[in-house]
């Protein structure tokens, strides 16, 4: 078996850890991988599902650059024959399909549960913030549907324990430290007192951290994703928490499933395939090994 894979960027931590995940569990069930690497570019991507498809392999494993525009990757695919596992985002317009709701192209979608880990990281805030207080987000990049479903249940252990949180500035820090050490200088620039930063993924709340270090606030940072340098933040007590991804594992159950799927041992259409991501802080730090 060969199965293709468009990395929406082996540079970055997550998805080439993911892709370290997918060549393991390959190796091990002896299927051919070939790895394309569209850096962080849709139109790329798009080159390069071209590819694959002239390569005709029996499946295909999609990280995508771009949610929406990776509708029209899928439905070429698709038209030429090739099952398609998304990986780690979701195929479709997040503001009108629910993240269950796998796109009806795709085999399988494999991948966090974003809102629930959103949520989790709410209940690290509450706990962090909990007479509630004035809180600033950091995004990443646009066009990642993880820019609003790791937000959108941000706020709701809050809301439940009646603990108002006022979202004073959301700026983006497109996933990498340096770009949100800058967005938190000027978002505390203009907020002075903000009380707790919410970083969509460790990488920016480490930087977030240095950049409310820097100003001399008290400001409390809360991460997304286990990574390495966000485990070590939590034990350093830079981060006050984080919500434990495992990209690898993520990609040995991606390549897995296509597996199962191009083998036929399982038949289902647009399913949805997750894992449990549990929420970090300085009690519990041990039990998030990280893999990025």
């Amino acid at each position: 078996m060969t199965v293709g894979v468009s990395n929406l960027g082996v540079s970055f931590p997550f998805p080439a850890a993911i892709g370290e995940g997918i060549k393991a569990k390959a190796k091990e069930l002896g299927v051919h991988i070939v790895q394309l690497d569209a850096k962080g570019d849709a139109q790329k991507q798009g080159n390069d599902v071209q590819d694959l498809i002239g390569q005709a392999p029996d499946g295909v494993l999609l990280l995508p650059v771009d949610s929406g525009v990776a509708v029209g990757y899928v439905d070429q695919l698709k038209a030429a024959k090739i099952p398609v596992v998304a990986v780690a985002s979701q195929v479709g317009d997040h503001k009108k399909r629910k993240l269950e709701d796998v796109y009806s192209g795709l085999a399988a979608l494999v991948t966090q549960q974003e809102f629930e880990a959103g949520k989790a990281a709410g209940r690290l805030a509450l706990k962090a913030l909990p007479s509630g207080g004035k809180v600033a987000v950091v995004e990443g990049a646009a066009g990642f549907a993880e820019v609003e479903t790791r937000f959108a249940r941000f706020l709701d252990p809050a809301k439940d324990a009646g603990v108002k949180f006022q979202v004073v500035a959301r700026q983006p820090g497109d996933w990498t430290a340096a770009a949100a050490q800058s967005a938190c200088q000027n978002m505390l620039s203009s907020n002075p007192d903000i009380n707790l930063f919410y970083a969509e993924s460790d990488d920016m709340g480490v930087g977030c951290a240095k950049a409310a270090k820097a100003a001399k606030s008290h400001a409390k940072v809360i991460g997304i994703g286990g990574s390495k340098l966000g485990i070590a933040a939590v034990k350093s007590g830079e981060l006050a928490g984080t919500v434990c991804y495992k990209p690898y594992d993520l990609g040995e159950l991606a390549m897995q499933t296509l597996y199962d799927h191009v083998k036929g041992t399982d038949t289902k259409s647009a399913e949805f395939v997750s894992y449990k991501t549990p929420a970090i802080d300085a009690n519990n730090v041990a039990k998030c090994a990280p893999q990025w």
